[in-house]
């Protein structure tokens, strides 16, 4: 097991150009209701937050006056509506903003808002950040190629996400994973292979186990299980290729040896195969949103030229594909890896 990537763990925010902008209207990502990430942060005093054991989650509730909470939960609600019900506001009074945490760790220090149906007592979460471009690139990446689609706004330079359900990884390995059946781990350690693939060929750097969820879904007898990101601050942006893949990071270690465990190489590069098909046949099948958002990412700047520099020639050299080394921007390289892996995907042996 290799010693975690160096990764710098201050990254600076990037903010959302006009052409993307344009792109996010032309797919309905943006808000139409004007809030700003800096409307939160009028807080007038908080309480630490902890969990069901007394331990300090890092995150602190915070409460406003009341002239600014009125205006806030107004808004907060309506937010929620466009999210989830396309902007139906006749939902509103039966919604209720039982809490707002602030996250006092990480780049992209969140609030976490939490709505209540009053008539059922049904409750979802979903998150209010500063706008950073390759994170906004990250969702939306996500949303076309994974499994799983996922809902966001943005309103100039806030970002509106939801909730990603799910256990985080790194509570799973801790407290669930040795009371997994031998199927299960299998099941598991399958499915942290095409995650790791996935997160690879899309660039996703940083999928430590914090970083992701596993959510189990019963099927029949049995429980599968799959993994979700749950992070995009470091969608393209890292330059030691290392960073973009999970199975480098002393973290994700417990997952790395159920692998070795339980899977055969045969197996293993049978489900690296599998992986690289499904992401090809959604870049064929998203084919124009694809090219557009990459000829926008590719007169992007989301990350210093140093690690453009590095992340380009490391491709190279283990691709021998002279795309990698023609790549001047972040999205150029995104670009080269999608070309190459839609041209060569059936070939899973490239990357080792």
């Amino acid at each position: 097991m290799s010693e975690a990537p160096i990764m710098v763990f201050k990254k600076p925010t990037y903010p959302l150009n006009n052409l993307f902008l344009d792109y996010l209207e032309r797919f309905d990502r943006i808000s139409k209701v004007s809030i700003y990430y800096d409307d939160l942060l009028r807080f007038s005093g908080a309480i630490n937050v902890f969990d069901n054991h007394d331990v300090d989650t890092l995150w602190i509730r915070v409460y406003y006056s009341e002239f600014e909470r009125n205006e806030i939960d107004l808004n907060l609600k309506k937010i929620y509506s466009y999210l989830h019900s396309d902007g139906n506001l006749d939902i509103i009074k039966f919604l209720s903003v039982d809490a707002i945490d602030y996250c006092t760790f990480g780049n992209s220090k969140p609030f976490r808002v939490k709505v209540r149906n009053i008539l059922n007592d049904n409750y979802t979460y979903f998150y209010v950040k500063k706008a950073d471009a390759s994170r906004v690139y990250g969702l939306e990446l996500e949303h076309i190629l994974s499994p799983d689609k996922i809902h966001f706004l943005v309103y100039k330079d806030t970002l509106i996400e939801e909730h990603i359900m799910g256990i985080p990884g790194d509570v799973f390995m801790k407290t669930l994973l040795t009371d997994c059946s031998e199927v299960e781990k299998s099941q598991i350690a399958k499915e942290f292979v095409k995650f790791n693939e996935r997160c690879m060929i899309r660039l996703l750097g940083d999928m430590r186990a914090y970083n992701y969820v596993i959510v189990p879904i019963h099927d029949f007898d049995q429980v599968v299980y799959r993994i979700r990101p749950i992070d995009f601050d470091q969608q393209c942006y890292e330059g030691n290729f290392k960073v973009y893949r999970p199975q480098f990071f002393k973290e994700n270690y417990p997952m790395v040896k159920l692998v070795k465990d339980k899977l055969q190489n045969s197996s293993i590069e049978q489900y690296k195969d599998e992986e690289r098909a499904a992401l090809a046949k959604r870049i064929y099948s998203a084919e124009t949103r694809i090219k557009k958002l990459l000829q926008i990412m590719g007169n992007d700047t989301i990350s210093p030229e140093e690690n453009v520099e590095q992340l380009r020639v490391e491709l190279f050299r283990l691709t021998h594909d002279i795309n990698f080394k023609r790549a001047k921007s972040m999205g150029n390289v995104l670009n080269a890896t999608f070309d190459f892996v839609v041209r060569n995907y059936k070939n899973v042996n490239v990357f080792k």
